[in-house]
């Protein structure tokens, strides 16, 4: 639509032609090529807090206290100063631009641990329309944990473990839901995720995927539980075809009412050798689909079925995602791949589950070539972001994205293996929920940058001594800002590894960058705004 790269040409231009149908964000997002965070405030002075992120409507800076006990709320805002010269651009900031007060408001403190629990601090989730927030708190993990009833061995457990529901706007807590003696992964929101109002929990020690639906008062309200039942009434009648069982059994034994012959199970007995119900309909669909692929059924049974029949049945469910509000993306795995930060060298299966019809309607495992083309064409559909969410919808992707397929392609075309490169990519899945930042920045059609510094996703990344360049992509293809973490100088310590993180606003031309040490060192904060 723009011309000129011009801001003011651009406004008189926006007044005078009509985008195209359908463009008219895209178009309103190109004055970020203008309106960018040039200007840095290095080591401000600030609370020692962990930062986790902001919220995606740009309204809380959500951060933690170092013992990992309180939660500490902000409200960005925008430094105000008054200057009595004529070119007041040329002068230095006053004294207080150094302050992290002058850039952000403290709503509230809030203590959301107790006793022995821990905040988790790479755990946050914000509800439909950012009104509340989820946070979680966890006692120590304890590795040699006993196996009782239906938990996996070699999984971890974890005392307790407690989602708390909180109100952003005044901090109140809402409700909570507790897990006693499981393990649900937090880390970066792995084993939870949010669409719209429902929320999927995953334990990996019992293994079993607990649905919640967030009120619009507040409240968690259990819906269902998959795993080792599928409905609602499976426990109930497998209870009550086991007491007909027995009834019948006592009767046979004993003919004659009047002489009572033992005590019958009323219950299902959970350590029996049934599988899960979620594990008899993932091999009931195996099953049908080599009886039907080929001709002769019982060799082929013989040869793909039931000789790997005991590795589907020691698979477990890792990660889940929604795909929509009926159908889940559950990714399957070896117990030691579901306990490991490192999963690329365990072989993992993707199962999409109709929670509706408590069927599994497609299998791939992740050398799939059908699954990565499915990815690659429609990767926004794997996000699954909320239909009302107006900044995550217009993240980059290779799928929305013509540079970004260009990088993705380039990186396919570069050699090696073409399976392992499609295990490379069906690694990342199933995304996290709400670990990208939806800052224009980050659009790839506005900007480009070195990705193995600085990306949309939510990680930590190697620390470096020189600025990550943010170029334009339209010619004449300039320099538009630097983002640089750490101290002005740079460090004097060269030997010491250093990790930087990134909070970008979501529309604001304002991020923070902050570098930490492994020595447990007070971190550097730096604020990047448009003066």
């Amino acid at each position: 639509m723009f011309r000129s790269i011009n801001v003011t040409s651009r406004i008189f231009e926006r007044q005078i032609r009509t985008p195209a149908p359908g463009t008219s964000v895209h178009c309103a997002r190109r004055f970020y090529e203008n309106i960018v965070p040039s200007f840095t405030v290095y080591d401000i002075e600030c609370p020692d807090h962990s930062f986790r992120k902001f919220t995606d409507d740009g309204q809380y800076l959500i951060s933690f206290s170092r013992n990992h006990q309180d939660l500490i709320v902000y409200r960005p805002m925008w430094l105000s100063f008054s200057c009595k010269e004529e070119d007041c651009c040329r002068h230095d900031l006053p004294p207080k631009a150094k302050r992290f007060e002058s850039f952000f408001t403290q709503l509230y403190s809030v203590t959301l641990a107790s006793c022995n629990e821990l905040i988790c601090k790479d755990f946050f989730l914000s509800m439909e329309g950012n009104q509340f927030g989820l946070f979680a708190t966890s006692t120590a993990q304890i590795h040699d944990a006993p196996t009782t009833g239906r938990a996996i061995q070699g999984v971890p457990f974890i005392e307790k473990i407690t989602f708390h529901l909180l109100r952003l706007e005044d901090g109140v807590v809402l409700d909570e839901k507790v897990f006693h003696n499981d393990f649900i992964n937090l880390a970066h929101n792995m084993g939870v995720f949010l669409y719209d109002d429902l929320l999927a929990i995953v334990s990996l020690r019992y293994q079993t995927i607990h649905i919640l639906q967030v009120r619009d008062l507040g409240n968690l309200v259990d819906v269902r539980t998959i795993g080792s039942f599928c409905r609602e009434d499976d426990e109930l009648f497998l209870i009550s075809n086991s007491q007909s069982l027995a009834t019948s059994e006592r009767s046979r034994l004993n003919p004659f009412p009047g002489n009572q012959v033992g005590n019958g199970h009323n219950q299902v007995n959970q350590d029996d050798s049934f599988l899960s119900g979620i594990k008899q309909r993932l091999l009931s669909f195996i099953f049908q689909g080599m009886w039907n692929e080929e001709t002769d059924q019982a060799m082929s049974l013989k040869k793909k079925f039931f000789f790997h029949f005991q590795d589907y049945v020691d698979l477990i469910i890792w990660k889940v995602q929604f795909l929509d509000r009926h159908h889940l993306l559950i990714k399957f795995g070896s117990v030691d791949g579901g306990v490991s930060r490192n999963v690329d060298h365990h072989p993992a299966f993707f199962a999409v589950y109709n929670m509706e019809t408590t069927e599994v309607v497609a299998f791939y495992q992740n050398s799939a070539e059908e699954l990565y083309f499915l990815f690659e064409k429609f990767c926004d559909h794997f996000h699954a972001t909320s239909r009302n969410s107006l900044h995550m919808n217009f993240i980059s992707s290779h799928s929305n994205n013509v540079y970004a397929l260009e990088q993705l392609r380039s990186i396919k075309n570069k050699g090696g293996s073409f399976s392992q490169f499609v295990k490379k990519m069906m690694a990342s899945l199933p995304f996290g929920c709400q670990s990208q930042s939806p800052s224009p920045y980050f659009d790839q059609s506005l900007f480009r940058y070195d990705e193995k510094l600085i990306s949309a996703t939510d990680r930590h990344r190697q620390s470096t001594d020189h600025p990550i360049k943010f170029i334009s992509r339209r010619p004449p293809y300039t320099l538009k800002f630097k983002i640089k973490p750490g101290p002005e100088a740079g460090t004097i310590d060269g030997r010491t590894k250093r990790i930087s993180s990134f909070l970008f606003h979501p529309f604001l031309p304002l991020a923070l960058s902050i570098q930490q040490t492994l020595f447990l060192q007070p971190s550097v904060v730096n604020i990047h705004f448009r003066r």
